[in-house]
């Protein structure tokens, strides 16, 4: 009798309704939205009632009903800031795009476009045009496509070329990539036939001369993103391999993975196989990612010989991957940061690629002086996004030394921005490399509130 008599004092729907917040919830929300989360708060409260704890008051309810209505009005998919020294990480996006890129998305999704209609001609067009004469222009192919990520160009190339067919690629590249991503599975998904040759670690060129045997549609190259073979191994170029292919009349299909267009080298790195080089050893079609090292948006690009790529963009498997006009947008925004030599100065991969360990040094050392505290100790960062596995670049870590360095991790990843670092030597750590400049503020004010 008593818990009724209690329950009684909790406030009516419309008494909440009338209230000065849910006025302000209405204009926020909507009116059916804020009904639906004072109804399911009440509904919590009663559910939940304890006499002990007795019923909360209406300040109190209201504020439960404002954190729901921000809980389910809240984006999932948010910015935040890399201070992990990890330039390409997945998880976090990969690729911030240029400024120039950033305008041209905005342009393209805030207005009508010719996305697939002929200006010249005034009657509809293709969006396959567009990026094709840049990347055509960029790596000497005879022709181009774009469709949503490598793995659908992957997926539509073997699909179109060698469905229910048989398909020649080395044991040493049957990879698995991060989300459980696997070649063969891809492979087995376009319908055709897998053919191992080689041993995990050795793989010689009669063993590619052997394989023809099974009459293969096509030869595969995959990139081994992730992970290295080391010790007694051995494996034929690209360019021995299409001599195997081209002497039996099937094309050569490279998938690159993170498709860099320069010399990764120049910048203190092992070098990364470039598309360029790719065509020029033989491949007949090159395979590779828009978002690792070319800086961009999530693309796959398929570039190559232009027989193979007609028959890529009549199939229909094309038209489920193709890319959309932000994509589109983006792309030949970045790919313009090459034609013009420009791509060091204003894509931002290659600025923190570039950036030198004294120029980094420098902004840990401005970090620590705004905040009066912290150490900038020596450290390595990584290129990330399956790209150069094991290679580092050398830095500089903004530290603070902390008896629980993993608290402060959490309070940062629940700060606005959220800021991803990581802990070293049992010190909290953030490496200026993978930081935006413009995000230095933000960064800086947020390591403030939390270090008091």
């Amino acid at each position: 009798m008593e818990a009724l008599s209690s329950l009684r004092q909790i406030p009516s729907v419309d008494q909440i309704l009338q209230s000065d917040p849910a006025i302000q919830w209405i204009a926020d929300y909507g009116r059916p939205l804020t009904l639906n989360a004072i109804r399911e708060t009440l509904a919590m409260v009663r559910v939940n009632y304890q006499p002990d704890s007795g019923i909360p008051d209406q300040s109190e309810l209201e504020g439960q009903i404002q954190q729901t209505l921000q809980s389910w009005t809240s984006p999932s998919l948010v910015p935040v800031i890399n201070a992990t020294g990890v330039v390409l990480h997945t998880n976090l996006g990969r690729a911030p795009l240029s400024q120039a890129a950033l305008r041209a998305v905005q342009a393209v999704a805030a207005n009508y476009s010719n996305l697939e209609y002929d200006l010249d001609e005034g009657q509809r067009g293709s969006r396959l045009v567009h990026a094709e004469a840049l990347l055509q222009r960029l790596t000497g192919a005879q022709a181009a496509l774009v469709v949503n990520n490598n793995a659908a160009a992957v997926l539509l190339v073997l699909t179109a070329l060698a469905r229910r067919r048989a398909v020649v690629i080395s044991r040493t590249q049957l990879v698995e990539i991060g989300g459980g991503f696997r070649v063969p599975d891809v492979m087995k998904q376009s319908g055709a036939r897998l053919i191992e040759v080689g041993a995990t670690n050795r793989v010689h060129l009669t063993d590619y001369e052997a394989a023809l045997e099974e009459k293969p549609a096509l030869f595969l190259r995959a990139h081994r993103s992730n992970f290295r073979i080391i010790g007694f191994t051995s494996e034929p170029t690209l360019a021995e391999i299409a001599s195997v292919a081209h002497r039996a009349a099937l094309p050569l299909v490279d998938d690159l993975g993170s498709g860099s267009l320069l010399d990764t080298s120049r910048f203190g790195l092992g070098h990364e196989p470039t598309v360029q080089e790719s065509l020029a050893d033989g491949a007949d079609l090159v395979c590779f990612s828009g978002d690792k090292l070319l800086g961009g948006p999530q693309a796959g690009i398929i570039i190559g010989r232009s027989d193979l790529v007609a028959r890529l963009k009549k199939h229909p498997l094309a038209r489920a991957v193709r890319a959309d006009k932000l994509c589109l947008a983006a792309l030949s925004a970045t790919l313009l940061h090459y034609v013009k030599d420009e791509a060091e100065r204003e894509i931002p991969v290659w600025r923190m690629l570039a950036t030198s360990p004294g120029q980094i040094q420098q902004r840990a050392a401005d970090w620590a002086a705004v905040l009066g505290q912290g150490e900038v100790i020596p450290g390595e960062s990584t290129v990330g996004g399956g790209s150069l596995p094991g290679e580092t670049l050398p830095t500089f870590l903004f530290t603070i030394s902390s008896s629980n360095p993993n608290r402060l991790i959490n309070r940062l990843r629940r700060s606005s921005p959220p800021i991803i670092a990581r802990v070293q030597d049992d010190r909290l750590a953030l490496d200026p490399r993978s930081v935006l400049p413009e995000q230095d503020p933000l960064l800086l004010a947020a390591l403030q509130n939390i270090l008091g």
